[in-house]
């Protein structure tokens, strides 16, 4: 199908862009969900503002011991800069996982937050890295943390005429691991089930852990029973595996074509364990 007519704006700046989206213009990013939606007609905006190419959103740059990415930065950007790669190896390694190298080269970490798909990856890693968002309207700016920013399906704390403008993730500290363990659906390369982990040793022990699951249900969450599970315990296989069963605690699961809820939720434990194995693996 072909998209309904519409008015295209390319502006200069972010100011003018943020001043056409309160007057109901839409944000239009990488567009790799919102183009298909177009042509399908899920979606028919009248107006679409590109902030693809303000250099206001496209960066990556470290500050007082955070890593701050902006909105317009590609997925072959966070995987590929050197910052992300040496500072923040989750978020580089998640954005590895996303799609195929054409989506890679045009999706933006800011549009895929924003849309927050129930099966994106980059949720889960921002999960585990206690990520903020930072949020911005002609009106002002706020920060919202992740936990709050990801309301359920397709569903998100912007308001109104707000956009996502940048993301802000920690560099990881020494004796850290990391690892995002995906199992994709082959077609769309989204997450049927995504999980990414942290992982801090102390000693022979498991230190603290952070756990984010993607896939399973409506949106991301942070796996606390797992991580209350882990943290302070010996750092074995066994406590790996006993920790990992509590993947899908309290979580209902989605069931689709793809996988039913009880497989969902099946592959949420085995691929939590390979993340805390890998991310264990990779600590030091």
């Amino acid at each position: 199908m072909i998209a309904n007519s519409f008015e295209y704006s390319s502006p200069a700046t972010l100011a003018e862009a943020l001043g056409l989206i309160a007057d109901g213009a839409k944000p239009l990013s990488g567009g790799m969900s919102l183009i298909p939606m177009m042509k399908l007609r899920l979606a028919s905006p009248e107006h679409l503002v590109d902030l693809a190419r303000l250099p206001e959103l496209n960066y990556i740059r470290e500050e007082h011991g955070e890593l701050h990415i902006g909105a317009a930065a590609t997925h072959h950007d966070v995987e590929n800069a050197p910052l992300t790669r040496g500072k923040c190896p989750l978020l580089a390694e998640t954005a590895a996982h996303i799609g195929d190298i054409q989506v890679r080269n045009r999706g933006t970490i800011g549009g895929s937050v924003a849309h927050a798909d129930p099966a994106a990856d980059y949720p889960a890693a921002l999960q585990a890295l206690e990520a903020k968002i930072v949020l911005r309207s002609a009106s002002g700016e706020r920060t919202v943390s992740t936990a709050d920013f990801f309301i359920d399906t397709f569903t998100t704390a912007l308001e109104p005429g707000e956009i996502v403008v940048e993301v802000i993730v920690p560099v990881e500290p020494g004796l850290t691991g990391t690892s995002y363990q995906k199992c994709l659906q082959p077609a769309s390369g989204f997450a049927i089930v995504g999980v990414a982990a942290r992982v801090r040793r102390d000693g022979d022990n498991f230190g603290p852990v952070q756990i984010g699951i993607t896939g399973l249900t409506g949106t991301s969450y942070r796996a606390t029973a797992v991580e209350n599970a882990l943290t302070g315990k010996p750092a074995t296989e066994e406590t790996i595996r006993a920790a990992a069963a509590h993947a899908a605690d309290g979580v209902d699961a989605n069931s689709d074509l793809h996988a039913s809820a009880e497989y969902r939720a099946s592959l949420a434990v085995s691929y939590t364990a390979r993340a805390i194995r890998s991310a264990l693996s990779r600590s030091a």
